[in-house]
């Protein structure tokens, strides 16, 4: 769902509703809905640890990975044509915590991309070192929430896809992941979660 807002001598300011509302269903508990609308956000100086992914060259910049991944900060974040304020905003973002990928830096400015493809310039000032992913948006099907890295593990919730959720560590198969709003924390199989690379490893 797209909503334009129209300012009086400016290009029309689009929002983003790329997230939709999602499920959280608790197992061996009384089951509850949490609605989560992310419209496209921001963040701060993106102090990123760098990847232990290969193959990622050395952003001009920062000397950081590029690409790699960084979470939004700021309550508000517009997301530029080009690497000044001199350029039209094109999207307004206003989740703090969601997942995006830095693709290029230029001077304090970031090229960035989200989970639906869209890209644009945002100010580093807005976005977070802090890691965050979301269950992959491609997914048909919820993801289970184990109690440990393992597929034998006990289940504790199913994740719809596009659930979001702060990423503490991953191994390169397995990442530790928290839902603050709903409190509760487990694994998730790496490769079901966008906001992390395959086989990435940090902590």
């Amino acid at each position: 769902m797209h909503v334009s807002q129209q300012q009086p001598g400016h290009r029309p300011v689009w929002m983003r509703f790329g997230l939709r509302a999602w499920r959280l269903t608790v197992l061996g508990a009384a089951a509850f809905s949490l609605a989560l609308v992310l419209h496209l956000p921001s963040a701060t100086t993106a102090q990123a640890q760098p990847s232990s992914v290969a193959g990622f060259k050395k952003g001009r910049e920062t000397g950081f990975p590029v690409p790699r991944y960084v979470s939004l900060k700021a309550r508000q974040a517009r997301m530029r044509v080009g690497p000044s304020t001199d350029y039209p905003t094109a999207w307004l973002y206003t989740h703090p915590g969601m997942p995006l990928e830095i693709t290029e830096e230029y001077g304090n400015w970031r090229r960035v991309r989200d989970h639906d493809g869209v890209s644009g310039w945002m100010s580093g000032s807005l976005l977070s070192g802090e890691r965050s992913a979301l269950v992959g948006p491609w997914l048909k099907e919820p993801v289970a929430l184990r109690g440990r890295p393992s597929d034998s593990a006990s289940v504790t919730a199913q994740l719809e896809p596009k659930v979001m959720m702060a990423v503490r560590s991953c191994d390169g198969a397995w990442c530790a992941v928290a839902l603050r709003k709903a409190g509760v924390e487990g694994y998730v199989d790496q490769s079901s979660l966008w906001g992390v690379y395959p086989g990435e490893r940090f902590e």
